[in-house]
């Protein structure tokens, strides 16, 4: 199969995902069309087995994933690289995948199948339907994905390389298991925000997304927030509190509860907007339900902070123009193709094997 075709097929898997989230209006086979009504099932479905993968928040992932498969984004991630020929040799690629965001596992998915390698995915017990149903999907549009493509809720096996995606304790277990092999393996990282104080009222909404998009549980999610000085945090906590909706859920709301409790028990100041409790920490990871900040008072000081601390951080999310490689406020789950997780070109590391 060539590049081409192996594009052209995730091209219309990206059109698949539009046309069910979003407002475009493509036909499709029969037997694709069977499959994607399978997939509208399973995101239906999806908080009976996991109660922080709600439909709003799942049909979210996927539509951000439709919108990152378009010709134009991918052919812009495309061309950085040499697909003029065929791997030397296929490999087959491990993946273990987190389960932390409904099909958070894709872009995996995607850079080891466009580079040509075999794909046999480790995938977590919390998300365990959702990517098989899209690849059901890429298959019907692309038969010769089918012998390309392996799922498994048990170890791998037989892998040539590995790529994996977990916790900074799972780090530990993958560096011991997985180390004697080529590998990618990432842990965890956080979202900050940076606010000036000359922010819009959309901005701040913008940001509310950054934090609350599902339920804070992402990578990318913003958990930490640096403002300047006797910044005013009134119109902040004004755009946090209209999410009233993110507290409907009892998985989230018991967390709030318990934070709170922690909080009050031991006399720690803290902000409290009834859905979110905000407190001064210097922490970039922060429990389900709390948001850390911080104040800064000089931009070089805080430039310096973000980079000694840039093993911690996934992305920065400001409107500040002191800052650079950072994105807009509110585009923290609507990363390119090219905004490798941990800044590891993944592609690369799968067309050096």
């Amino acid at each position: 199969m060539e590049i081409s075709d192996r594009i052209a097929a995730f091209e219309k898997l990206g059109s698949a995902l539009r046309t069910m989230f979003g407002d475009e209006n493509t036909v499709f086979s029969a037997t694709e069309q069977l499959l994607i009504e399978k997939l509208k099932v399973e995101v239906t479905d999806a908080s009976h087995y996991n109660a922080w993968f709600t439909e709003h928040f799942v049909s979210h992932a996927l539509l951000a994933l439709g919108q990152s498969l378009q010709r134009e984004g991918i052919s812009r991630w495309i061309k950085a690289y040499d697909f003029s020929t065929a791997p030397v040799e296929v490999k087959t690629i491990g993946v273990v995948m987190a389960g932390n965001v409904p099909a958070v596992g894709f872009h995996d998915f995607l850079s080891v199948l466009a580079s040509g390698h075999h794909l046999q995915a480790k995938l977590s017990s919390a998300d365990k339907r959702i990517l098989p149903a899209l690849a059901d999907i890429l298959i019907a549009i692309e038969p010769a994905f089918a012998e390309a493509i392996e799922f498994t809720e048990d170890r791998l096996h037989d892998f040539d390389a590995v790529i994996a995606t977990g916790s900074d304790n799972s780090f530990r277990y993958f560096e011991y298991y997985f180390g004697k092999y080529p590998h990618i393996i990432r842990k965890n990282r956080n979202g900050v925000a940076v606010l000036t104080g000359n922010e819009s009222k959309k901005h701040l909404e913008a940001l509310a997304d950054d934090v609350f998009l599902y339920y804070g549980l992402g990578c990318r999610n913003v958990s930490k927030l640096f403002v300047p000085e006797a910044y005013d945090f009134t119109s902040l906590l004004d755009a946090f509190a209209q999410r009233k909706e993110i507290a409907n859920n009892h998985k989230y709301f018991n967390n709030y509860e318990y934070n709170k409790a922690i909080f009050l028990i031991n006399s720690r100041p803290h902000l409290d907007t009834e859905n979110l409790l905000l407190v001064e920490d210097v922490g970039f990871a922060s429990p389900i339900s709390v948001l850390h900040y911080e104040y800064y008072s000089a931009s070089l000081d805080l430039q310096n902070l973000l980079m000694v601390n840039r093993e911690k951080i996934q992305c920065v999310m400001s409107e500040a123009d002191f800052l650079k490689d950072t994105f807009p406020l509110g585009k923290s789950q609507e990363p390119a193709l090219w905004d490798y997780a941990d800044g590891v070109d993944t592609l690369a590391f799968l067309q050096s094997l």
